[in-house]
């Protein structure tokens, strides 16, 4: 049956999969976007779908509108762009929750909030089960983002108790994949960018800190999973690739796969920036029987694949 959907931030990096995937799976999607990070160029090619809608609006001022489903996933997610306007960055995750979750109260919909691995900080724990709680700095640089989500958690949770909203969390560990806004600091395009370029690869650190990388298509089907879960799930649940690769592994391998001829430059490493993150996705295999399909290899040769039509 058609659903009509509203997607927050669908003109994003992410949005704009999943507004793509909505729609071909038959639904009306409305897409919603300030255009702060997420771009028009994202969603064009959707223009022509009857079924598609894209709306020009900053989810920390109310907005009104009938659907079924709510995917909130309106907020900058690179340091580089979150800590641009760090208190634009926390109104957005927290009054734009409170704005999404009273309309979901009124309409009785059901909405997903993509919550983040950052609410995980700097983890003592490896990998990150959602039964840990965090080792987050909040008033480090990057708390306008981790405090903002952790924050949203709470304020769905309490929806959920208090008013009896129908809820979902995902918590998005380091996702990458074409459409990725090329400026956006985050290691995996930084790299491409730098290598197609023939520039010096930017290491922060050693590189000897780990991260894992899911291919965006993977996150798409774990988001819509959970989306449709059975209704006493709730989540939190970890939606990412457990498969783990030091930073300096992965700016080899982007070196590998462009034929380029740059080097790695070292830089000091940020403030707060976590030392290892890996996804336990027990949870997500048990609840939504999800696990990630694409590759490391295939996934970054379709990104490469992307920056290649765009950078010059």
């Amino acid at each position: 049956m058609k659903k009509k959907i509203l997607v927050t931030g669908g003109a994003g990096f992410l949005g704009s999969h999943l507004c793509e995937r909505l729609l071909n799976e038959g639904n009306e999607v409305i897409c919603l976007d300030n255009y702060f990070t997420g771009q028009k160029q994202n969603v064009i090619h959707l223009l022509d779908n009857p079924y598609f809608e894209l709306i020009r609006h900053d989810v920390t001022m109310p907005f009104f509108i009938e659907v079924d489903q709510i995917y909130n996933l309106a907020c900058p997610a690179s340091p580089v762009h979150y800590q641009y306007n760090p208190i634009k960055t926390i109104k957005t995750s927290v009054a734009g929750a409170i704005n999404m979750l009273g309309l979901a109260k009124r309409i009785k919909a059901r909405i997903l909030q993509a919550s983040t691995s950052e609410v995980y900080g700097d983890p003592k724990i490896h990998p990150q089960p959602e039964s840990y709680w965090g080792y987050v700095n909040p008033i480090g640089t990057r708390a306008c983002y981790d405090e903002g989500k952790r924050c949203a958690e709470s304020l769905f949770v309490n929806y959920h108790r208090q008013n009896n909203v129908d809820i979902k969390i995902i918590r998005i560990f380091n996702t990458y994949g074409p459409r990725m806004h090329p400026h956006d600091g985050r290691v995996v395009s930084n790299f491409i960018v730098q290598a197609l370029k023939g520039e010096d690869l930017t290491m922060y650190g050693d590189g000897k800190q780990t991260r894992s990388f899911q291919y965006v298509d993977d996150l798409i089907e774990g988001m819509i999973r959970l989306m449709n879960s059975r209704e006493d799930f709730h989540g939190p649940v970890n939606i990412g690739n457990p498969g783990e690769f030091s930073i300096l592994e992965l700016a080899e391998k982007v070196i590998q796969m462009t034929g380029s001829k740059s080097k790695i430059i070292f830089q000091p490493l940020p403030e707060d920036d976590p030392m290892q993150r890996k996804p336990d996705i027990t949870l997500a295999k048990k609840e939504l029987n999800w696990e990630p399909k694409v590759h490391l290899d295939e996934g970054l040769k379709r990104t490469i694949d992307f920056f290649k039509t765009i950078v010059k």
